[in-house]
């Protein structure tokens, strides 16, 4: 059966969501969905342009529109050419909304499966219009998570990784956190070899006050994959104070002493804002003094953009110059901390989940490619590999059975 175009942009989460859309439009191939983001004037702009170019394209299909973007201002994306439909994010993922009476569950195109088990946020960050587009938060209940978890192993799948705008607010219908959810899934779904999160707060991780079952599971539980991607956004506190976060940097270099403790070779994400209104040069390098001193390997950078409506866009901006050269050098700082935090593998075996024919990561989510001349690997197998190069950001190696 024929699926739509689907055209995607923004974060992981859009990407889950846009399978699931395909999934349930299946044979509208005169229909092109288009699911945007709000994050940046950048996703906005180059939405605007795809939805443009494709009516050009095709001018016979039906283009509509969804995301968080066209959530905060569907009028002006009705108004675009080829537009029929502007769907509300919480529509989107109804079977009803692209007239499917079927109740069936999207597959998992990725080697790593996403289960999404929170939508929405409560939290009104100064520079974030996510809200705006996704709501507050809701919560999957347990049972609904369980029972997807089961269908995508029952697929083949080896690992997920929960998935969500703050999973880190999940609660449960009794008040249970992240990290009890976490350890019910494992227990019901033996099937799970690898669970992994996708980003969040870092509030949930402090050592006194975050969540115990998911410090327990850091410590107790090999089937949890050491690696935490952090909501950082700065390294400094008055900037995190302006940015209206909850965290403040001691409170994180704790918690990456204990994680680091409990996983001597876990891997360490963190977003970050480049730019943020207000950030002099002695702010900006709070931030870099901090990235180099807790050695993140796995950055994620953006220049600060505007988003009209949000407290930050009125505040005193940084040029958009000095926005690209600071992220530069957070990037720079990031590539250093990475090839130190890889070098350490050489000459070991890890276990590296494939997802291309020669390519995938590891547990710590170290990327590795492989070398060998033997046949193209399984996508999705769990294979050992022998790491003898660290080259240009990734590990090289060679299978060893």
């Amino acid at each position: 059966m024929t699926t739509p175009s689907v055209l995607t942009f923004g974060c992981r989460l859009n990407a889950h969501e846009s399978d699931g859309m395909a999934h349930h439009a299946r044979g509208q191939d005169d229909t092109i969905i288009v699911n945007t983001c709000a994050v940046t004037t950048t996703a906005e702009r180059q939405a605007r342009q795809a939805i443009r170019r494709a009516h050009r394209e095709r001018p016979d299909a039906k283009i509509v529109v969804t995301g968080c973007a066209s959530e905060i201002d569907a009028k002006r994306w009705m108004e675009l050419p080829g537009v029929v439909r502007v769907v509300p994010n919480a529509d989107k993922l109804k079977p009803a909304t692209w007239g499917d009476k079927r109740s069936d569950l999207p597959p998992s195109r990725h080697a790593r499966a996403l289960l999404q088990v929170q939508q929405g946020c409560d939290h009104r960050c100064t520079f974030c219009i996510i809200p705006y587009g996704r709501g507050d938060s809701r919560s999957t209940p347990s049972t609904e998570a369980i029972s997807r978890a089961r269908a995508l192993t029952d697929s083949g799948h080896r690992e997920i990784v929960l998935t969500g705008v703050d999973i880190a607010s999940w609660q449960g219908e009794h008040g249970e956190g992240l990290g009890q959810m976490c350890r019910t899934l494992l227990k019901a779904v033996p099937g799970i070899e690898r669970l992994r999160l996708s980003s969040i707060d870092p509030v949930i991780l402090d050592p006194d006050t975050g969540d115990r079952d998911l410090w327990w599971l850091l410590e107790n539980e090999p089937r949890l994959m050491p690696h935490l991607h952090l909501s950082l956004q700065a390294g400094s506190d008055l900037i995190l104070k302006r940015m209206k976060r909850r965290h403040d940097t001691a409170r994180v270099a704790a918690m990456l002493r204990r994680a680091r403790s409990l996983r001597p070779d876990i891997g360490i994400g963190a977003d970050l804002i480049a730019g943020f209104p207000t950030e002099t040069d002695a702010l900006f390098q709070e931030t870099l003094s901090f990235i180099e001193e807790q050695a993140i390997p796995f950055l994620h950078v953006f220049p600060y953009s505007e988003r009209p409506g949000t407290p930050a866009a009125r505040m005193p901006a940084v040029p958009n110059g000095e926005r690209q050269a600071r992220a530069a050098r957070l990037r720079k700082a990031g590539d250093s901390n990475r090839d130190a935090f890889l070098a350490r593998f050489v000459g070991q075996t890890l276990n590296v989940l494939i997802e291309t024919p020669d390519r995938g990561h590891s547990a710590e989510f170290a990327p590795v490619r492989l070398t060998d001349d033997l046949p193209a690997p399984l996508r999705g197998s769990i294979l050992p590999i022998k790491i003898h190069t660290l080259s240009e950001g990734q590990l090289l190696g060679r299978r060893t059975i």
